[in-house]
């Protein structure tokens, strides 16, 4: 896709004021980086707040008769348990038991909110529309932005500007003005940090976005940054550690599956997926550290001491906060427990790996 093809948010001149380095991400340009460079957005997200456009993500509004009812019959999730102003993670799956996308769902006195990736966007608003019924409607909610406020020092600026939104806990949800401007905020995170998603109209977006900025506390990141943040707090990118060819038991996920889900069933592969949930998986994502300074990058094959192939990264990288390299992949069930020795070959070396645990620097979510 060219650069005139492109999808652009609407913080795109933002980002170039503030000396964004522009890339192709899921047809938008987006920004992989500031001046300040990755490293350093990456700690100062961990040691203060960062403030992140995901305007390219999908929103979508889904209301109507028994919505939540209708939604479960495309998720594994219990979504008609969600009350008001609460959120839950979940997957559409197919009838494989393979993962189409996930995403989040929160849930308003007189609708669903969904938060969708932006490289499925247009594939499971298709979905849905297929398999939904009659009776529910659906928005697609291009006219809004998205901003995601994350770290330790969020909750300050968001007490600050708009109190109503430090008072969620993790996962809830509420409108919330900030700064005057009306928003639909989540409390969660993609970083592993504690922080909010703020969708806004598009109109708004730039004025939110400099009005967060202005506080001492936030710095722009990108999408370098997001990436790596995301890999040390162990959280799955769709497209490389999750997708069709993956089951939600095989890439541990199993805590997204509903107790009365596991007993009903009722959505896509439940017979393949609720198996597994009782039998097992013949392999699984793992956490990796490489032994030495190395990173691992996605596609590396791993083996085990007699060099027989056991699965490969899908994801790895430098971990700033860890100070060393991390990866995270599927290995056979076998070699999965803490701790196992592995190798890796990089660029035709057998290097050294153990299976670690995740997440590699630990959750600060605010769970009240």
């Amino acid at each position: 896709m060219s650069a005139e093809t492109l999808f652009t948010t609407p913080l795109n001149a933002l980002h170039r004021e503030l000396g964004g380095k522009m890339v192709e991400f899921a047809g938008y340009e987006m920004p992989v980086q500031y001046p300040a460079g990755i490293m350093a957005e990456h700690l100062h997200t961990r040691d203060k707040a960062g403030l992140f456009d995901v305007s390219h993500m999908g929103q979508v509004k889904l209301s109507g008769e028994n919505v939540a009812a209708a939604l479960e019959t495309l998720v594994p999730g219990e979504i008609q348990a969600l009350k008001p102003g609460r959120q839950r993670y979940t997957l559409f799956t197919n009838e494989e038991g393979g993962i189409l996308d996930d995403l989040m769902v929160t849930c308003f006195t007189d609708h669903l909110f969904l938060v969708v990736n932006a490289g499925c966007k247009a594939e499971d608003i298709a979905h849905m529309r297929e398999h939904l019924p009659s009776g529910v409607t659906l928005e697609v909610m291009f006219e809004r932005a998205l901003l995601a406020l994350q770290g330790p020092a969020a909750k300050d600026v968001m007490n600050r500007l708009g109190p109503k939104g430090a008072e969620l806990t993790f996962m809830g949800g509420a409108r919330v003005e900030i700064g005057g401007i009306w928003c639909t905020v989540t409390r969660s995170g993609y970083t592993g940090e504690d922080g909010f998603e703020i969708s806004v109209d598009e109109d708004k977006a730039e004025a939110l976005a400099r009005l967060l900025l202005e506080q001492p506390e936030v710095m722009p990141i990108g999408l370098g940054a997001r990436d790596s943040l995301r890999l040390e707090a162990g959280l799955c990118l769709y497209g490389h550690d999750i997708d069709t060819t993956t089951t939600p038991i095989e890439a541990g996920l199993n805590w997204a599956i509903g107790k009365r889900r596991r007993e009903e069933g009722g959505f896509p592969g439940a017979d393949i997926i609720l198996d597994q949930l009782k039998t097992g998986t013949k392999r699984k994502r793992v956490g990796i550290r490489p032994e030495g300074r190395a990173p691992m990058r996605e596609h590396t094959e791993l083996t085990d001491a007699s060099g027989k192939t056991i699965g490969e990264i899908t994801s790895g990288g430098f971990g700033p906060s860890v100070g060393g390299p991390v990866a995270m992949g599927y290995v056979d069930t076998a070699l999965a427990s803490e701790g196992t020795e592995i190798t890796a070959m990089v660029r035709g070396k057998a290097l050294p790996a153990r299976v670690a645990s995740m997440p590699f620097t630990p959750h600060r979510y605010h769970r009240g």
